[in-house]
């Protein structure tokens, strides 16, 4: 599958406003003691399971998901606080096998020359509502985080984490190439996402980064131990 026109928008938060929603057994991950909460509008393409075609009107559709990040036994990953999808059968199949909290949404994508517009109304049964519409581009050159730098904290993450109801925790692998980041701008019309986080984003501007495509194979779930 692959992961096009993707913005990462990502606000500073303190540690303290995060660390209570992550589950028993993660840890917070932080950057010099700053916890970071991220929005991901992207567009999902080849979504199959492995040994399965891509199917059309199934295997393509955007989705926007709402993130910070965390370590389980010192290894580094993604926690979603929510994912939402214009894909009603990948809603149900990942929120079934993988436990994530994907919730339906009626959402519009458009293209125009590098601009990406964006929209998204959630519309799952007895889910909390949330909002978003904006407009991104890429500004600038391409090129890969720097070792050590917040761009690589933030991005150069290879699985996800995830609790069922009863809170067993369980991890996902993610193979990709490194990220080919570009800068990018950003206007946030509706903003409504990080309330199922319990989080008020601040004022300062967000840290913008622009991925065209990249391709991506996730592996099937691994439970941890309690």
């Amino acid at each position: 599958m692959a992961w096009e026109d993707l913005l990462f928008a990502h606000w500073p938060v303190p540690a303290e406003s995060l660390r209570q929603r992550i589950p028993r057994g993660l840890e917070l991950d932080t950057f010099g003691g700053v916890a970071w909460l991220g929005i991901v509008p992207f567009r999902m393409s080849g979504a199959r399971l492995r040994g399965t075609p891509a199917l059309p009107g199934v295997s393509a559709f955007p989705e926007l998901n709402v993130r910070t990040y965390v370590r389980h036994d010192g290894k580094p990953g993604v926690w979603f606080f929510s994912l939402d999808a214009a894909g009603r059968f990948a809603v149900r199949a990942a929120r079934a096998l993988f436990h994530l909290p994907y919730f339906d949404a009626r959402m519009e994508f458009r293209r125009d020359g590098d601009a990406i517009g964006f929209a998204s109304v959630r519309t799952h049964r007895d889910a909390p509502a949330a909002g978003f519409r904006a407009r991104y581009a890429p500004v600038g050159a391409g090129f890969h985080a720097a070792r050590g730098s917040l761009e690589e904290w933030l991005t150069e993450r290879y699985c996800l984490y995830a609790a069922d109801t009863e809170g067993l925790l369980s991890r996902v692998e993610i193979d990709h190439e490194r990220w080919p980041l570009r800068a990018a701008t950003a206007r946030f019309d509706v903003l409504e996402m990080t309330r199922i986080a319990g989080v008020e984003l601040p004022s300062a501007d967000p840290h913008l980064l622009f991925v065209r495509r990249v391709d991506v194979v996730a592996w099937w779930r691994e439970r941890l131990a309690r």
